[in-house]
């Protein structure tokens, strides 16, 4: 069974509130160190900035991949090898 998702916003605002809890001694579980090691440094605008640039690479990503399978179709079909 797969997780639900979290939003950027909801992992940095989970972060602040765990490191008030480990002010009170209460230890954070493995979740905590995987998202700190991720969206530790960044406030709500940047991690908004890079989920944005995220979307963008994938869809970048997506274009290239399509356009070089064409590009292979159409240098097959000029040689003949259909």
């Amino acid at each position: 069974m797969k997780g639900r998702k979290t939003s950027v916003d909801q992992i940095i605002r989970t972060l602040r509130e765990i490191e008030v809890l480990q002010g009170q001694g209460i230890t954070p579980v493995q979740t905590y160190y995987k998202w700190r090691k991720e969206y530790g440094n960044l406030n709500l605008d940047k991690a908004k900035k890079l989920k944005a640039l995220e979307t963008e690479n994938a869809r970048l990503k997506k274009l290239v991949a399509d356009l070089s399978l064409d590009n292979s179709i159409l240098k097959e079909a000029a040689e003949g090898n259909f």
